[in-house]
């Protein structure tokens, strides 16, 4: 994949959430999809129920985003990233929460694992999709969601990090800040007339493209749906 998101079609910018408890569902998932989307997304539940070897075998499938959302002291980072970097996923990511020097060893071992001949590129996750102003105001931060967005988005570039997990709400502000080939991963994507479920901060696939999403993460809306492969191509021909 090329680092210029403007060579991406809509069917790779279409990264699918695996919202499912087994690797058995995930395989069979995967099989529906394969050819239809972009990226399997694997996140923490998955993860920690199937393990490594379960990746590697959907990578054989499809291109696998690892959402673990890594959030601890540098030295611990790096070393979990080097771990699970040997499983080479498309996209890994970590909390820019965690600080300039938690991103900076992240990406370190991103970059050796790149020298070495690997494809991983390194996101920061800036604001949950899931957290409004109020629940950031419990939290402590009097900033609005998309400029807390925005520091922690320059904060990853300065770090070393490929791109960001943002809402679509801030991916054109990002994008004018930091530029085109930074990356812009959105979940919150709901097709026309979809529920939002536990998601704050939503919009349709149309609306994530023209404020500069590079890729569009939909869970439910497809993996639940009566026909997944015919709901992801609905959605590829609204990214169209």
């Amino acid at each position: 994949m090329s680092a210029s998101t403007l060579t991406l079609t809509p069917r790779e910018r279409l990264v699918v959430a695996l919202d499912v408890p087994t690797a058995k569902e995930a395989m069979a998932m995967a099989d529906r999809l394969s050819g239809r989307v972009g990226m399997l997304k694997v996140g923490l539940e998955l993860f920690c129920a199937e393990g490594p070897a379960f990746v590697k075998a959907l990578q054989e499938r499809v291109p696998v985003f690892l959402d673990l959302k890594l959030h601890d002291i540098p030295t611990t980072v790096r070393r979990a990233m080097e771990a699970v970097l040997k499983l080479d996923p498309r996209l890994i990511n970590v909390h820019a929460q965690g600080g300039p020097a938690m991103l900076e060893a992240a990406a370190e071992a991103t970059r050796a694992h790149k020298a070495a001949g690997g494809r991983t590129e390194l996101l920061a996750v800036t604001v949950l999709t899931s957290l409004d102003r109020e629940a950031l105001a419990a939290l402590g931060h009097a900033a609005k969601p998309e400029d807390l967005a925005l520091a922690y988005a320059k904060l990853a570039q300065q770090a070393g990090c490929s791109g960001v997990v943002c809402s679509a709400w801030e991916a054109s502000a990002i994008r004018e800040a930091c530029g085109e080939a930074f990356y812009r991963l959105t979940p919150g994507i709901r097709p026309s007339g979809a529920a939002t479920q536990d998601q704050a901060r939503v919009m349709t696939p149309a609306q994530a493209l023209k404020q500069g999403s590079t890729w569009l993460v939909v869970g439910r809306p497809i993996t639940h749906a009566a026909d997944p492969a015919a709901a992801a191509e609905a959605i590829v021909a609204e990214m169209a």
